[in-house]
């Protein structure tokens, strides 16, 4: 894990060669398409190795580069890729390490947009997946088929917080030379570091702690080099979905005071959930580092942190319950998302019509918060009277 010393050194020096730039104590943002020669040779050797110099801000960029070295080290990874989203990051890891006929292994119920890739998009080329209840590793052993290429994990996952264990993902995979790619974005690295647990590549969604104040989308891949430059040469470079140099100072701007902002969420957490778990109105909180979790031991051995990501299921016989708390709720906002500075709400009922809706089904009772940068007194008394308005 990292020191306290090494994270000041990655989050205030590291790639920041402030002698090239008039001895600025912010970087400046290289806002550039382009990037000249005087010699053809120098020219010549940018065209045949392009991730070894600046040609065009679409592959690198000055003040990319400086996040990228920031994200790797943070991750303990030799190099970064920074997507425009993370559903860029995440379609870029995948479609690198597969051909036609290949096969994935992923957990179910992934990102949205992971499992319409998964869905609809690459069995147009002949990729099929095979979905598994990832919390224990006999059911990845089992799923596992000759032409299996990828294992795609999220742990813990956005909704039930399920955990893999990723060490033992880790090793079977090595085993059977299978690439493991694992979204990061619930711990971020501070708090759960997977290439350290063998995981080959590690993503998340910048849009979220990293950038931590609800104004830049983006997507981070770390890994090998190797690994990345693979990904460099074709999936970014073809797709054209790096980050642009704004969004990346954006982004170093975040990684200031993310241990502070991620220190005071979790913090807020606890108050939050303390005050859940004694309202007659919900029937259970969820959250990976509460000792009533199914895989809290796991938990605690895994991640240092959980921020502030928490679901609960309501008691509610109707779904109209539940739609008239979260429409009550006057500072916490209905969206999706997290990692902003704002605290936000989301029913999982707004993904049902209303004569879908199933009370005995404990995930149409589900309500997923995130907690921002307020303060616990004022979430809990926003909280308090959307209850009293059922």
């Amino acid at each position: 894990m990292m020191s306290d010393y090494d994270l000041s050194y990655i989050l205030n020096e590291l790639g920041e060669e402030r002698e090239q730039y008039f001895r600025a104590i912010a970087p400046p943002i290289m806002q550039t398409s382009n990037f000249a020669f005087k010699k053809v040779d120098e020219l010549r050797k940018v065209f045949e190795d392009e991730y070894s110099n600046y040609l065009y801000s679409r592959g690198l960029n000055p003040t990319i580069d400086i996040l990228r070295k920031k994200l790797a080290a943070l991750d303990g990874a030799e190099d970064c890729l920074v997507f425009n989203s993370g559903s860029s990051a995440i379609f870029a890891s995948v479609f690198a390490n597969i051909q036609s006929g290949d096969h994935i292994v992923s957990v179910n119920k992934p990102y949205t947009w992971a499992q319409k890739m998964f869905d609809n998009v690459l069995p147009r080329f002949g990729v099929a997946t095979t979905y598994v209840d990832g919390t224990q590793i006999e059911n990845f052993e089992r799923a596992i088929l000759p032409n299996t290429k990828v294992i795609y994990l999220e742990s813990p996952n956005s909704w039930d917080f399920a955990l893999q264990d990723l060490r033992a993902v880790a090793e079977l995979a090595r085993a059977e030379g299978i690439v493991t790619i694992c979204d990061n974005s619930y711990c971020t690295p501070l708090y759960q570091r997977p290439i350290e647990m063998g995981i080959d590549m590690v993503l998340q969604s910048a849009t979220k702690y990293i950038g931590g104040h609800s104004d830049v989308v983006a997507g981070v891949l770390t890994g090998t080099r190797t690994m990345m430059k693979k990904i460099f040469d074709n999936e970014l470079l073809n797709m054209g979905n790096g980050v642009s140099p704004f969004n990346a100072w954006l982004l170093i701007r975040g990684l200031r005071t993310l241990p502070l902002r991620l220190e005071h969420i979790s913090r807020t957490t606890r108050k939050v959930i303390d005050y859940f778990k004694q309202h007659p109105a919900v029937e259970e909180v969820i959250f990976p580092l509460d000792p009533n979790f199914s895989q809290y031991d796991l938990a605690k051995a895994q991640m240092a942190g959980a921020c502030g990501l928490l679901t609960i299921v309501m008691k509610a016989e109707k779904m109209e319950q539940i739609v008239t708390f979260c429409e009550s709720l006057r500072h916490i906002l209905m969206a999706v998302s997290w990692g902003g500075h704002e605290s936000l709400a989301i029913p999982r009922c707004a993904s049902l019509q209303p004569e879908d809706f199933n009370a005995a089904d404990r995930e149409h009772r589900m309500i997923r918060f995130y907690i921002g940068l307020e303060e616990a007194e004022y979430l809990v008394a926003d909280i308090e009277q959307a209850f009293a308005a059922i």
